[in-house]
């Protein structure tokens, strides 16, 4: 599921949409957690391949003789341990699409063996001088800069040119801060049938916060957030927040507290002191509302009458 209505991702998705349905190997480069396995799956999902086998393997999470025997398989007997034949990843995705993640990652005595692959179109099983004609299309993703990795001798860079006939940049969520919104609500509907909606004073801090770990972090906030009761929202949102300095906590919970107070008066505003109906303008309940009333020092005015604590009204 890809939600945004920021122009970057908008002019993103258009491209996907013209390179899906050809053959090109894409390389998709982006910060950790900004969706680039959901991007690929969308790139397979919009080209003739979609009927076939989509086949994921994390370049990073293997060590390089296990990597290699899951990319191209082994023969029964090949080492120690390989009781019987092994089918690789490679074959297996045969006719649709390998995704390569985190390919950065990728042990340079591999990558000539994987550049061998991309350039004949076979592949050789560990154990087996017999070559296999694999057809798959190879979409590749990885946090990191490729070309400074290739400038630094960490990545070939035959390699880095046979990858990226296609490069997609995915934006971190700091520069979409306007899919917040609805991605955090998206977020929260999977978390619980009927969530409640999101405070604006909640979502202004939330489309400030820079989000180091994208939107991986804002599902993981949003899951967070939806044991939280009403009451407890907007009070334990910074601490629900990590990577944020401590000694800045006070003063952001000020200025939360400063932009919930500015909202309240301008809700109650609109329905001329009329507690029941900004709370339900608010989304809360008249109880949260009284005790958020009592903790900002409101209460007292506002038994005057409106106009003594919103003379506007007058």
């Amino acid at each position: 599921m890809m939600l945004s209505s920021a122009r970057c991702m908008q002019n993103l998705l258009a491209l996907v949409e013209k390179v899906a349905p050809t053959n090109t190997s894409v390389l998709i480069q982006g910060e950790t957690g900004t969706g680039k396995e959901l991007l690929a799956q969308r790139l397979h999902a919009q080209s003739n391949r979609m009927g076939h086998p989509w086949v994921s393997v994390n370049c990073g999470a293997l060590q390089e003789n296990l990597l290699e025997s899951e990319l191209f398989g082994h023969e029964k007997g090949a080492f120690t341990g390989a009781y019987a034949q092994k089918i690789g990843l490679c074959e297996s995705a045969h006719q649709g699409t390998l995704f390569l993640d985190e390919i950065g990652e990728m042990p340079l005595s591999l990558q000539v063996k994987l550049l061998r692959f991309l350039q004949e179109k076979e592949i050789c099983r560990i154990g087996s001088f017999i070559p296999q004609k694999v057809d798959v299309r190879v979409i590749s993703a990885t946090h990191r800069h490729l070309d400074q990795e290739v400038q630094a001798g960490r990545f070939r860079e035959d390699l880095f040119y046979r990858l990226n006939t296609i490069t997609l940049e995915v934006p971190a969520l700091r520069e979409r801060a306007e899919d917040i919104p609805q991605l955090l609500d998206f977020f929260l509907k999977k978390a619980t049938p009927n969530p409640r909606p999101i405070p604006p004073s909640l979502l202004k801090i939330l489309e400030n916060y820079h989000f180091p770990g994208n939107i991986r972090e804002l599902q993981n906030l949003a899951q967070r957030l939806s044991l939280l009761s009403e009451d407890e929202e907007i009070e334990t949102v910074l601490r629900l927040i990590p990577n944020r300095p401590k000694n800045t906590e006070a003063g952001n919970s000020l200025r939360l507290e400063a932009i919930e107070k500015e909202h309240i008066l301008k809700v109650l505003t609109y329905h001329r002191g009329n507690k029941t109906k900004a709370a339900e303008s608010l989304g809360i309940t008249i109880k949260t509302l009284y005790n958020k009333l009592h903790r900002y020092g409101m209460m007292g005015r506002l038994e005057h009458g409106p106009q003594a604590e919103y003379p506007e009204l007058g």
